[in-house]
Order: C-alpha cells, then structure tokens, then sequence
C-alpha cells in the first residue's frame, strides 16, 4: 500500500463528503422559482428569524456559563472544585432532545411543578401564569445545558496556560479581581472562547429532536416537515441550502478564529497559583458551578429514571434489544469506518504535505458544520435517483427488479455519519500525530518502510489512544445522532434516538425516557474518559 493508494482512498473520502453539498444544491436548483417564491411568502422568514434568535441565546447562554465556571475551576480553590472539574463535563453526554423530554414532563401544565402549584394554591387552569416550556426560551435552555461544555473545556485550558504576570501587574496596579479578569484575562482567552462558541453555533443549527418537541420553527425543522410531511422535496432542499450556507460561514469563520488564534505571552511564564477563597466567596463559586450540574445533569437524570420506572417497559425484551442492537450495529460500524477514513486523509496530509492534501483535511472537518439534515438530503437526492433510474433499467431489460439497492441500505447511513463526524476523528488523529516528527517518519522511510509501513509500525501503535478517543467520540455522537437517522433509516430499521422521538411525538415522554436514559448511559463512557483525560495534575494548587 503506498502513498498513490493513500491519496487516492482520501480523495474518495473527500469526495464522498462533497456528494451532500453537491446534492442539496442540484435538488434545490431543480426547484421552481414558485416553491421558493411560497417559502418566502409563507415560512421563510419566520424560519430565519427563529434560527437567529436560537442561535444567539444559545451562544450567549454558553458563553456565560462556560467562561465563568472556566474562570473559577482553572483560578480558585474551593471545597468540591475536583468534583465540578468533571461535572461540568458530563452534560455533553445528554443530547438535547433528552433534557427536552425530562423538563417537558417536569414543567409541562400536567407536570409536577404545576400539579402542585395548583394543588397547594386551589387555582384553576386560568387563574395563573407560568413560563411555556414548549417554546423558543425552553428550546435555548436545553441546548444551553447540553452544549456550554464546549466553551467550557477550551476556556479552561486557556485560563490554565495563560500567564499570571499580566494579571498580577492589573492587580498591583489597582484592579479589583473582577477589572482584572475583564480587562486582561479574559480577553487573552477570547480566541478559545470565540472557537467554542462556534462549535455551540454549528451544533444548535443542526438541533431538530429539541425544536421538533417544543414546536420551534427553525431551518432544521423545516427540513424534515418539507420532506416527510408535505413530501414537497424541492422545497425541503431550497430550505437545506439556506442553512448550509449559514453553516458553512459559520465553518469558516472557525477555521479562521483557529488559524489567527495566538497568546499574549510564550515560554516558561509565571502560571496561576489558584486562589484560596473566603467563605462567601467560595460558597458563591460553589453555587454557581452547582447550578449547571444540577439542572443539566441530576434533574433531568432523577426525572428520566422516575419516569423510565413509570413507563413499565422492559428494555429486555425482544423490541428493545432490536433498537439496542441496531443503534450499537450503527454506531461500531461507522466509528470504524469514519476513523478509518481520518487515518486515511491524516496520513495522506504526512507523506503528501502540499495544497490538495491541506484542502482535503479543510474538506473533511467541514461536515461537522453542515447539519444531519441537509447531509441526508443531500446524500438520499442522487442515490434515490440512481436507485430508481437502475431499478427502471433492470426491470425493462431483464424483468428483474432491484429495489432501492443503496438508499434503502444502511451504508447510505453510515455515509451520512461518516461525513458528520468526520472532523472529530481527524482531529483525535491528527492531534496526536503532531507527536510523531517527520525525522521518525524519514528514519522509517530510510530503513526501507513505505508509506503504509510507516503507518502501520509507527504511527497506529504511538497513537493508540488518540484513535480509541476517536472511536469512542464517533461511537457516541453516531448513537445521539438523530436527524440524519431519521430521513436515512431503512424501513423498520429503527434505533434508540428514533425510538424516543417517536414516542415523545406521540406524547408517550415516560415510554420516551428509556431510550433516552440507555443513550444517555452509553455517552457518559467517553464523556468520563474525557474529563479524566483534561483533568489537571493538581501541582498548580496554592
């Protein structure tokens, strides 16, 4: 295996992860200008604006919560600061639409907040006001609690390698703390705030489970309505356009954030030794790390478990083992195939170096910004055309029918996962690939190794647990993948995800919390090795 077989499985795996792109933009060409015309007189707009508003109180809502937890676990000492260290973490193991379910059996008007705000108060169904959890507010909550972590995580490593001298200086120089933080601080981390923020954008554009629950009108759930409620496909591919576009600005504007993010201060620096706080202050950071556990983690875990205890299903029975069973079946086969394809165009980048291999890895973490939806519109467009022309061909020559040979298959599926998750695997790879210099490479090449060689005996052994991280990433965001499942699945091939949007669409949210609770359980594995994984040393301690 050289390096022309190298270069020539990347470029197909690039190629497949332009197929969507490419596909989303011919089916909404072959749209009429009336659709387009009916979707701005009708949904247009309101999907836009949705969509903005969505996105701007989820960012915000992250920002906040992520730099400010960052800021008090990275700086201060206080009593359960090693506990809220991985706590902090775990809610990205929840996807949204789970806390959804939760919160809307919590908050909904039969709910246990408002049966007993009733029962202990003697109102009536009018007599009273209550926040609408089943609304935009609600929506941009929960994605709030599940995705803050991102800003969190690189925050934190950014707070923990800044230098301290430039805050000591604003500090001797008057600053109060809060001064300090504001003006020196916290603008030294913007760039690693700024790239989870958008990390947040991309994933709360891709949302549908959440907005579909709580009747949001946003472009993800346009999407699916078009295609599977109206069957109108050309307008389901216009609406897939518009929000790839806002998706891929989105994408580019983090891979410039990335390229031109730079620290103020280099080398061997005075590092922060944490601050021992008084009592009321350390019971202040207490409360605040505590109250995105509590809402993002233990209520909606307590919640899911008394409901899943309601619900009298039996996860071992014969149904339930079929969705485990094809949920894990889909997630160990595109983790596998997906980090395959990292190692792949990884390699291809090594032993290539040039313009075409960097525009390969562009091309591959690009599909993490384009929503399930729209990579599912785009890969089921042209392979359900060429399934239907080569069905037609088969049954005039030969009177032998082929069916729907590759949209109606798994593989179409696990393409779609592929594309999606892509970028999680090749940045696992390739970030521990760094470790491995060229001067290894070169040695190996010398010693009569070929390119595979150099790959197989070198890098895969060095890289073993970047490459089990990345299994275990793609492994779980291919079983809380829910969108993609849902336009791609065969008929009755349903999986955990699908299962508990079904039931939560037919009202059935204690039948909805078992799967969720099973996918839930399944994302707190890497989540934990994650934080393990980030946890500090403890040596800064003061």
């Amino acid at each position: 295996m050289n390096k022309y077989f190298i270069s020539g499985i990347s470029l197909l795996v690039i190629a497949i992860c332009l197929l969507p792109i490419v596909g989303v933009i011919a089916a909404a060409a072959l749209g009429t200008l009336e659709t387009l015309s009916q979707l701005a007189d009708t949904v247009l707009w309101r999907y836009t604006w949705t969509t903005l508003i969505l996105v701007v109180l989820v960012a915000s809502g992250s920002m906040v919560i992520g730099t400010l937890t960052a800021w008090l676990i990275a700086t201060s000492e206080f009593a359960g600061r090693r506990f809220f260290e991985i706590a902090l973490v775990v809610p990205l193991a929840f996807p949204a639409y789970v806390l959804a379910y939760a919160y809307t059996d919590i908050l909904d008007h039969p709910g246990i907040v408002q049966s007993s705000l009733r029962n202990l108060m003697g109102w009536g169904p009018r007599d009273y006001w209550f926040p609408e959890i089943r609304s935009l507010g609600g929506a941009a909550l929960m994605l709030t609690l599940v995705l803050y972590p991102y800003v969190y995580l690189l925050a934190r490593s950014s707070f923990r390698m800044q230098a301290a001298t430039p805050f000591y200086a604003a500090r001797s120089l008057g600053s109060s703390p809060t001064n300090a933080f504001l003006r020196v601080s916290l603008p030294i981390a913007r760039p690693a705030i700024a790239g989870g923020s958008l990390l947040v954008i991309m994933e709360t554009i891709g949302d549908f489970g959440t907005v579909a629950d709580f009747s949001v009108q946003t472009y993800a759930r346009g999407i699916y309505t078009n295609w599977f409620g109206m069957a109108d496909r050309g307008a389901a591919a216009q609406l897939a356009v518009g929000l790839l576009a806002f998706a891929l600005l989105v994408a580019l504007l983090e891979y410039i954030n990335r390229g031109t993010a730079r620290y103020a201060m280099k080398g061997c620096q005075e590092t922060f030794a944490r601050f021992s706080l008084s009592r009321r202050k350390a019971l202040a950071a207490q409360i605040i790390c505590a109250f995105p556990v509590l809402l993002g983690v233990i209520i909606p875990t307590v919640t899911l478990i008394t409901m899943g205890l309601k619900s009298e299903q039996n996860i071992f029975s014969s149904r339930y083992l079929h969705f485990i069973q094809n949920s894990l079946t889909l997630a160990s086969i595109a983790a596998l195939v997906t980090v395959a394809a990292a190692i792949m165009i990884g390699t291809f980048n090594r032993v290539a170096s040039n313009k075409l291999s960097l525009a390969s890895l562009f091309i591959g973490r690009l599909g993490y910004a384009v929503p399930g939806g729209v990579i599912a519109v785009g890969l089921l467009v042209p392979f359900a055309g060429f399934d239907n022309w080569l069905d037609a061909r088969m049954e005039g020559l030969f009177g032998i029918s082929t069916g729907l040979l590759i949209s109606g298959s798994i593989w179409l599926l696990i393409g779609a996962y592929m594309i999606r998750f892509l970028a999680a695997a090749i940045g696992a790879y390739d970030s521990g690939l760094s470790s491995v210099t060229p001067n290894i490479d070169a040695a190996a090449r010398v010693l009569g190794r070929t390119a595979w060689g150099t790959v197989r005996d070198i890098h895969l052994p060095v890289l073993r647990p970047s490459i089990l991280t990345a299994l275990l990433i793609v492994f779980v965001d291919t079983v809380k993948e829910l969108p993609a499942t849902l336009i791609l699945r065969p008929f009755n091939y349903d999986t955990l995800a699908v299962q508990a949007f079904r039931l939560a669409s037919d009202e059935r949210l204690e039948g909805a919390a078992v799967p969720s609770l099973i996918i839930a359980a399944i994302g707190l594995v890497p989540v934990i090795l994650l934080c393990f994984q980030i946890r500090d040393n403890g040596s800064n301690k003061s």
